[in-house]
C-alpha cells in the first residue's frame, strides 16, 4: 500500500531540520562523472529521485556508497553511455546526464526523460545548447542520442529561461575546448551551488546566479567534496504546513537568502518571521489574510514549486485568492483533490481562484506528483477529522522523512507500514 493517514486539526510546534536539497544533489552528482575518480556530497538527501540518480550512475559503472547521509560517488570506471527508459521515464532531471556523457566518454544515449506529469517540459533547449557546442544530437521517439568527438565552446542564447538547459550547458562546457557564454541562463540557487561544486573540482565558471555564466574549459577536474545546501522547496513546505495549521516553528537550519519571494507571501499572509543566531523563527498563528493575486515566476520570483502548498494554505484563510501559473500548465491537478475536501478552488487555464475559508475535512485523496502530494499534507493537517493520502510514492521522491518531521512537530500521522509518528 502507498498511503499516509493524518488526523488534523493540531497546531503545529517545534524546532525541525531541513534535509539537504533535492535540486542541488541531482546535478551534482551529474557533475561527479566528469572525474575519474572519488567524489563526496554530504548531506545527501536519501530520497528517491536521488536513489534513482544513484542507479544510472551505477547502471554506467560508477560504484557508489553511503556512510549515513554521506554518498560517495567512485566515477572511475563510469564508461558506459547508455541509459535506459526505464530509469529516465522515472525522472525528468536525469535528461541532464547527457551533457556530463558526452564531456566525459564523447557519447550517451537514454530513454526520454519522464518524472511528475506538470505540463509540457521539451527538451528542445537542452538538444540546442549541446548542439551549440558541437554535439551530433537526434531525438527519436523514445530515445536521444549524441555524440561528440571534441565539444568546443561557443556563445549560446537560451531563447527561455531554463533551470535543466543552463545545467545541461555548464556541464557539457567545463571540459570543452574554449570559452563558452551562455546567455539568458536561470538563476536559481541549484545553478549557484552547481558551479560552487564545479569550481572546488577545477573548474572555471563565472557569472552564477546573473543571466551570464562564462566557462573556461579545462582538460580535467578533481575530486568534488561538497554539503549540500538545505532544501528550500522543504523549508516552505514546513512553513505552509505551520501556517495551514496557525503554528509556530523554528528551522534550525534555514536556506540563507533564497525563500525572500516565499517570506514575503508568508508575511502578507499574517504570518510573521525573524532570524536569530543562524535560525528562522516562524509564528503562523496570525495567518489570516487571503493574497489578491500571486503568479510564479523563475528565481527570484515565487517557486512553482511551492505554488500548491500555499494553495492549501490559502483554502483555510477566508476571502478570495487567486494564483496565475506560469511555469507549468497542470500544476492545478491539486484543485480537484482540494475540493474534495471541502475546498472552493476554480481553475481557468492558467488561473486559479480560491475562495477560502470553508472548513476542510478530511477523506481519501491521491497524490498525482510531488508537489502537489505535498500540498495535500498541508491540507490534511488543517481538516477536521482524518485523512488518507494515496499515491505517495510520489511525496518520497523529494521529502526525505517527512512524516517523522512532521510528528515531530506534533502532528498526527501514520506510514501504510502501520507506524504511527507519535
Amino acid at each position: 500500500m502507498d498511503k499516509i493517514r493524518i488526523t488534523g486539526g493540531k497546531p503545529l510546534q517545534g524546532t525541525i531540520s531541513i534535509q539537504g536539497s533535492k535540486n542541488s544533489a541531482l546535478p551534482m552528482m551529474a557533475a561527479s562523472l566528469l572525474h575519474r575518480g572519488v567524489s563526496v556530497l554530504k548531506g545527501c538527501p536519501a530520497i528517491a529521485d536521488v536513489y534513482c540518480m544513484e542507479d544510472i550512475l551505477r547502471s554506467l559503472g560508477a560504484l557508489t556508497w553511503w556512510e549515513k547521509n554521506t554518498l560517495y560517488l567512485d566515477c572511475s570506471r563510469a564508461d558506459g553511455t547508455e541509459v535506459s527508459g526505464d530509469s529516465t521515464g522515472k525522472m525528468r532531471s536525469s535528461v541532464i546526464l547527457l551533457g556530463a556523457l558526452l564531456a566525459r566518454n564523447k557519447k550517451g544515449s537514454m530513454g526520454y526523460p519522464g518524472g511528475c506529469v506538470i505540463g509540457k517540459r521539451p527538451v528542445d533547449q537542452h538538444l540546442y545548447v549541446l548542439r551549440c557546442l558541437g554535439a551530433w544530437v537526434e531525438e527519436k521517439e523514445n530515445s536521444l542520442e549524441a555524440e561528440a568527438g571534441c565539444l568546443k565552446g561557443a556563445e549560446i542564447v537560451f531563447g527561455k529561461i531554463s533551470v535543466g538547459a543552463t545545467e545541461q550547458g555548464i556541464l557539457a562546457a567545463v571540459l570543452a575546448e574554449g570559452h563558452t557564454v551562455l546567455r539568458n541562463c536561470a538563476r536559481e540557487p541549484e545553478i549557484v551551488w552547481l558551479c560552487r561544486y564545479l569550481r572546488s573540482m577545477g573548474a572555471e565558471i563565472q557569472g552564477e546566479g546573473t543571466h551570464c555564466i562564462r566557462i573556461t574549459g579545462v582538460k580535467e577536474l578533481k575530486a568534488g567534496n561538497m554539503q549540500i545546501p538545505p532544501d528550500r522547496i522543504v523549508a516552505g513546505t514546513y512553513l505552509c504546513a505551520a501556517a495551514a495549521t496557525r503554528g509556530k516553528i523554528t528551522i534550525s537550519n534555514p536556506p540563507e537568502g533564497e525563500m525572500d519571494a516565499f517570506l514575503e507571501v508568508y508575511g502578507k499572509m499574517g504570518g510573521q518571521y525573524n532570524r536569530r543566531s543562524g535560525k528562522l523563527i516562524a509564528d503562523g498563528s496570525g495567518t489570516a489574510f487571503p493574497v489578491p493575486f500571486l503568479e510564479t515566476d523563475t528565481y527570484p520570483g515565487f517557486p512553482t514549486d511551492l505554488q500548491s502548498p500555499l494553495m492549501a494554505v490559502l483554502t483555510t484563510i477566508p476571502g478570495k485568492s487567486r494564483i496565475r501559473e506560469n511555469i507549468f500548465e497542470n500544476r492545478f491537478r491539486i484543485a480537484e483533490e482540494l475540493n474534495k475536501m471541502g475546498a472552493s478552488v476554480a481553475v481557468s487555464g492558467r488561473e486559479a481562484s480560491i475562495q477560502g475559508g470553508t472548513c476542510l475535512r478530511g477523506c481519501t485523496v491521491r497524490a498525482r506528483e510531488l508537489r502537489g502530494g505535498a500540498a495535500l499534507l498541508v491540507a490534511a493537517l488543517a481538516a477536521q477529522g482524518e485523512t488518507v493520502i494515496e499515491g505517495c510514492s510520489f511525496i518520497y521522491r523529494g521529502y526525505e522523512h517527512i512524516c517523522e518531521d512532521l510528528a515531530s512537530l506534533g502532528a498526527q500521522i501514520e506510514e501504510d507500514t502501520g507506524t504511527a509518528f507519535l
